[in-house]
Order: structure tokens, then C-alpha cells, then sequence
């Protein structure tokens, strides 16, 4: 398979001034980054705000730890979600497009094969418009299809407080607490 059909992907719990979700994929050798406040869902009918970060390199993908204090972004990180996925948008003749030029055309639409995460998802760009009508930033939503992976029946993203790694199966605190106590 090449290296469009299949890429990895991960999402990071971030404990930082606000508790948010970092949602990454790697797209043209870095990882482009969102911030999801209320963290992804596999329910349809939670749309959730995804806010463009700075890009990152394809090594953060692994980070899991404790941001110094005097750093931008401090706090302490665990990765909630990892995998791979494959990019699914299409042109209206039903024609596959590169996921870059999806993404800079502003709706990208990919599959996830996650630890947690599985199925169709979307990201849509919006802007937030001011009240005097000037154009504000730009914003994004992520939206779970309604697959058969989508689940109905209960909220469709975990307390962060009591979330573990995907890939130590360690919480916030414990990594926190391990960071503290020199064992990082």
C-alpha cells in the first residue's frame, strides 16, 4: 500500500492551561494538528470544534510526558489514541484527491484504525465571523460518520481525567507522578 492509502495518526490528551485533546495526522511528512477541547467522538451527533495548532513533527507522535513549566504547551501529555488511516475524500465524479489538497480545500474525510478510535470520520473547515461581520479565525469540525462503528447510545469521548495511554496504559496523574518522581 502506499503512502497516501495509509498513514499513521494520534490523538494526545493534553493537560495544559485548559485540558484539551491534540488530534494529529500526518500529512506530507509532519503531523498537522488540531485542538479538540471536548476530545473526538465515535457518536454522529457530537460535532466537535477542532482548532488548527502549529504543526508538529512526525516524532511527537510518540510523546508521552510532562512539558516543563516555562515551555509553551506545558503540561503533562498521554497518547489517548494511535493508528494508522487512510485517506477517503473524493471529487464529485467520485474520483479519489490527495489529502493535502483535501485538507487545504477545507473537508478532508479519512478512516481510522485506532486503538480506540474506528470508522469514517470528517474535518470541515468553518470561520467564526465576528459580530460586525469581519471574518474571524479559522475553525474546523470533526464529525464521526454514521457507520457502523459509530455508536449511539452513550457520549463518544472518555473522562481525560480517568483516560489511559494507548501506549503505557498510564493516566495523566500517573505520568505526572512518574515524571516527579524521576522514573518519566
Amino acid at each position: 500500500m502506499d503512502s497516501e492509502s495509509r498513514r499513521r495518526f494520534v490523538v494526545q490528551i493534553h493537560d495544559a492551561r485548559r485540558m484539551h485533546f491534540d488530534f494529529r495526522l500526518e500529512v506530507d511528512g509532519v503531523l498537522k494538528s488540531w485542538a479538540v477541547p471536548r476530545g473526538p467522538s465515535d457518536n454522529p451527533s457530537d460535532k466537535r470544534l477542532a482548532v488548527p495548532t502549529d504543526d508538529h513533527p512526525l516524532e511527537y507522535r510518540e510523546f508521552e510526558g510532562v512539558i516543563p513549566q516555562d515551555e509553551q504547551g506545558s503540561g503533562t501529555v498521554i497518547v489517548w489514541d494511535q493508528g494508522i488511516y487512510r485517506p477517503t475524500s473524493h471529487d464529485l465524479a467520485g474520483a479519489p484527491v490527495p489529502f493535502a489538497e483535501s485538507l487545504e480545500k477545507g473537508h478532508a474525510t479519512f478512516w481510522l484504525d485506532g486503538a480506540k478510535l474506528h470508522g469514517e470520520f470528517a474535518l470541515t473547515r468553518f470561520h467564526i465571523d465576528d459580530q460586525d461581520g469581519t471574518r474571524g479565525p479559522e475553525a474546523w469540525l470533526l464529525i464521526k460518520a454514521n457507520d457502523r462503528l459509530a455508536v449511539h447510545d452513550r457520549p463518544g469521548t472518555p473522562d481525560p481525567h480517568h483516560a489511559r495511554s494507548a501506549r503505557t496504559g498510564r493516566t495523566l496523574h500517573q505520568v505526572a507522578v512518574a515524571e516527579r518522581e524521576g522514573a518519566g
